[in-house]
């Protein structure tokens, strides 16, 4: 950015917020350096540059890590729409070449959806987007706007936002299923709610609760269950059942990582909710082709 006699900014450069745009996203001048093949001395330089630009430190050291000023987590999204519009207009429609592109993707979901769809997203990544990488983050609290700022470009999992300004694309209606060790001894003879709710339960909660729709349910129907404990993530517990006599429920498209373990997954006798799976964005991917590849890809695999 230049500036007149008097320190107003007078003309923009682009290539400013192209830097700014990376170190926020790899919240490292290295990363941003090696991103946008720069030297790191470079990079240093331009990461001056934007300071002074912005009157704000942009990034700040904590220990080891480098992590942004409030007021550069507040422009990050908008800095990012632009980047995307301007690659866009010189790009011009239809003529992006996935293996040039060089961007980093945060898909927020549960831990399971990275242990699931991670291995055959990364494998379709490396042949068709090599530059693109992938950062799976955990569940969010519910209010948080990660998808807004900027700090998640895809949510994959159970949908409930109601925000007016994120894109959401419902794929299909999950149910949970019960999933128990081989040999189980609720495999012995039909699963009724009565022998369904003898047995010991696992309940998977980040928040350590021990109750969940499942005992509504059995309530409805003058039945309750005994929950014995609870961890926080479907993988963890399936280890936990692959070993114990207890009874666990997880959605199905946990399947797969059930199945590679050897668990058996069965209908749960109770009318749940469904659960409405999809995908959510914001707004400002919908024309950018690596976006646009990221969630077909993500689609597809979930098909």
């Amino acid at each position: 950015m230049t500036h007149s006699a008097d320190g107003a900014p007078s003309g923009l450069d682009l290539n400013l917020l192209v830097a700014l745009d990376a170190l926020l996203d790899e919240r490292s001048v290295r990363g941003a350096a090696r991103r946008l093949h720069l030297s790191e001395p470079a990079m240093s330089r331009t990461l001056g540059r934007i300071r002074k630009a912005m009157g704000d430190p942009v990034l700040v050291r904590a220990g080891r890590h480098m992590v942004p000023t409030p007021h550069a987590l507040a422009v990050h999204a908008e800095v990012s729409a632009v980047v995307e519009r301007a690659r866009a207009l010189f790009t011009g429609p239809g003529a992006v070449d996935l293996r040039t592109v060089s961007r980093t993707f945060s898909v927020l979901g549960h831990d399971a959806i990275a242990a699931s769809l991670g291995p055959a997203l990364f494998e379709r990544a490396a042949r068709e987007a090599p530059g693109v990488r992938l950062r799976f983050l955990g569940e969010l609290p519910s209010e948080a706007p990660a998808l807004r700022d900027g700090s998640a470009d895809l949510e994959v999992g159970v949908i409930d936002t109601v925000a007016p300004e994120v894109r959401v694309e419902r794929l299909f209606d999950d149910r949970m299923l019960a999933v128990v060790r081989p040999g189980h001894p609720l495999l012995s003879d039909e699963v009724t709610p009565e022998r369904f709710a003898a047995a010991d339960h696992l309940n998977v909660s980040p928040r350590g609760r021990l109750h969940g729709p499942l005992d509504t349910a059995l309530a409805e129907i003058g039945l309750e269950r005994r929950v014995v404990g609870s961890v926080g993530s479907f993988p963890a517990s399936l280890f936990i059942l692959l070993r114990t006599e207890l009874v666990g429920v997880a959605p199905s498209w946990v399947r797969p990582l059930a199945e590679d373990l050897g668990l058996v997954l069965l209908p749960v006798p109770l009318r749940l909710p469904p659960l409405p799976f999809g995908l959510a964005w914001h707004p400002r991917h919908d024309a950018d082709p690596a976006h646009i590849w990221l969630r077909a890809t993500v689609r597809e695999l979930l098909g």
